[in-house]
């Protein structure tokens, strides 16, 4: 959560930080350094900057595989996210709540059968498989943001069709995931160790902070997003040096020495 000028078209109030601003959105590697950012309203849906985020993202570093909390994700955002090449591996809370699909009708398991619910409509993935992948094409040459078509899906989600193919699609995704998020301790942790890694980042860049309680001290949408950039790369200036320091410190004497 950022501070900015109340009177910014963008300053919303959000329920979880009980305080007026926008939402700084990090993407952040596994070792602790972020990648890039974007900057929302507080009332949009998180699960939207995340896959508009990583395709916008210019730098040289393209990542495959996403952790994200329970509003990072969707059934339509796993059918998007995996239809855009795009491993989506989010930590969810209250997961038991969630359903998870049969193959089919006839398909039962042994001791797990209890926990899979309805079956998966492959018909209607395939009546609309084409659709779907016009739409992955359009996104992948900038023709229009994954953001925009969420938002659009999310509108007309009960009268539209490729928003009913792209929930098929993701049950199936969600499905496989949470049935190897159940039987992986492995995967488990390292999902909560990433995961973890983010909100330390968020919590160091917080700290970087000072000078103003506005944080972002300006209406301009391009001066905002400068103040968010500035900040990540403060934050991974003080980390690298951190590295180098740490690095020295257990370097051998005499070899700092020649």
């Amino acid at each position: 959560m950022r501070n900015i000028y109340e009177d910014n078209l963008m300053a919303e109030a959000h329920f979880r930080y009980v305080s007026k601003g926008i939402i700084a959105y990090n993407h952040i590697a596994d070792t602790y350094v972020a990648l890039f950012s974007t900057f929302m309203r507080c009332g949009l849906w998180e699960a939207v900057a995340i896959l508009d985020g990583l395709l916008k993202n210019n730098s040289t570093i393209k990542p495959t595989t996403i952790h994200a909390d329970t509003q990072g994700q969707s059934t339509v955002v796993f059918g998007l996210a995996h239809l855009l090449g795009i491993k989506l591996m989010p930590r969810i809370r209250n997961w038991k709540e969630l359903k998870l699909f049969r193959p089919d009708k006839s398909t039962s398991y042994k001791n797990i059968d209890a926990i899979f619910s309805d079956s998966i409509d492959w018909a209607l993935i395939e009546t609309h498989w084409q659709d779907l992948m016009q739409v992955v094409f359009s996104i992948k040459e900038g023709k229009i943001s994954s953001a925009l078509l969420l938002r659009k899906l999310g509108t007309y989600s009960r009268k539209n069709r490729l928003y009913l193919a792209f929930q098929e699609l993701g049950r199936v995704i969600r499905t496989i995931f949470l049935t190897e998020y159940l039987s992986n301790l492995q995967l488990r942790e390292i999902i909560t160790d990433t995961t973890n890694k983010v909100e330390a980042y968020n919590a160091l860049s917080d700290w970087v902070c000072f000078g103003s309680n506005t944080i972002v001290a300006s209406n301009d949408p391009d001066e905002m997003e400068k103040a968010i950039k500035y900040n990540l790369l403060v934050s991974n200036c003080l980390i690298m040096q951190n590295m180098v320091d740490l690095t020295e410190s257990y370097m051998p004497y005499k070899h700092r020495e020649s």
